[in-house]
């Protein structure tokens, strides 16, 4: 090793080790960001053996085993400082070395069905779409509930942003999307001590997002897309009377909550909290006349197997690094 290459491995500024990630089926590359997901992190990579041409992990300091689980799965893995989700995204669609020509955002806390992937497969090969929507069920307290949402999660690879937001950010995409068939499962959290821990931090990231007077991921619009009558009726949630009531009654029957049982009250009525929370916390911010945000993480310190992105900024030399960086991992 030259004394140059010394520097740069001391440093976090070279380039990671050689990816061996083996290429499934698809074209497509599956990118994810973190923090403290070990817990995940292995369940993951194994649903997306054989489907993921090639896999990808912003990671933000993780203190656990996220990483090392990551790279013992062949995963290219960069490490950043995290500074809101949208800007997280952004980067990663920006700067990682993508190959694959399809891209797909995924949570570390989701699997993919065998359906799903096939469909994916098949949206890709018609070669009449530019992105694609995908069918995500919910699960809570380790069962799956009869909830779902359709999302937009993949799309041709340079063709996306992320709306720059703090938190829930929203992938823009122009052209057309397909609708596809099949789950993607959203395990949300082991048990509801971290799901709760994880709602809290949440609530307080939209209260201050909301104190600051942060833009929406698209401009409320009553009459406008779904997004935009999203962003409208988050707006004006805070205005509405019986507005707790109405949302649980929402979230309980319009949803198909209540064919959970037990399981799906809990839900219904736990999602409402979380709503009451938001509310709450921006009021305490008002009355003391200064926000405040979520406890910092628990973080941990920068990992040699990673590329260290905040000191390649610092040294000026990202474009090199990452061009080289690519060449290894297609080699």
């Amino acid at each position: 090793m030259t004394e140059s290459a010394a520097r740069d491995v001391s440093s976090g500024t070279a380039a990671p080790a050689r990816v061996s990630w083996k290429s499934g089926s698809v074209p497509i590359a599956v990118v994810m960001i973190s923090l403290n997901e070990a817990h995940n992190m292995a369940a993951v990579l194994e649903n997306l053996k054989g489907f993921a041409h090639e896999v990808f992990l912003v990671d933000s300091y993780s203190s656990d085993e996220t990483v090392d689980i990551a790279l013992s799965h062949g995963v290219y893995v960069v490490q950043r400082k995290f500074k809101g989700f949208g800007d997280q995204w952004n980067f990663a669609l920006r700067e990682l070395p993508v190959s694959a020509p399809w891209t797909m955002k995924l949570d570390p806390d989701e699997r993919l069905t065998g359906a799903l992937k096939r469909s994916i497969g098949e949206i890709i090969a018609r070669k009449d779409a530019d992105a694609f929507n995908v069918c995500r069920r919910l699960w809570f307290m380790g069962r799956p509930l009869p909830v779902t949402q359709v999302i937009l999660r993949g799309w041709r690879t340079g063709t996306c942003r992320f709306s720059d937001v703090l938190v829930n950010e929203y992938p823009l995409v122009e052209g057309r999307a397909a609708d596809s068939e099949g789950d993607l499962e959203h395990h949300d959290s082991p048990n509801l001590h971290h799901w709760f821990d994880k709602q809290n931090r949440y609530s307080t990231a939209e209260a201050l997002s909301a104190y600051k007077g942060h833009p929406l991921a698209a401009s409320p619009r009553l009459f406008g897309s779904k997004l935009e009558r999203r962003m409208w009726l988050k707006n004006h949630f805070s205005k509405l009377p019986m507005r707790f009531a109405l949302l649980y009654a929402y979230n309980l029957l319009a949803t198909g909550a209540w064919r959970a049982g037990q399981v799906g009250r809990a839900w219904a009525r736990s999602r409402v909290e979380i709503h009451r929370a938001i509310e709450l916390k921006l009021i305490e911010m008002r009355k003391l006349g200064h926000a405040y945000g979520p406890p910092l993480p628990n973080t941990g310190k920068a990992h040699p197997g990673a590329l260290q992105a905040d000191r390649l900024r610092a040294a000026g030399n990202t474009g090199d690094v990452y061009e080289r960086s690519a060449a290894s991992h297609e080699e």
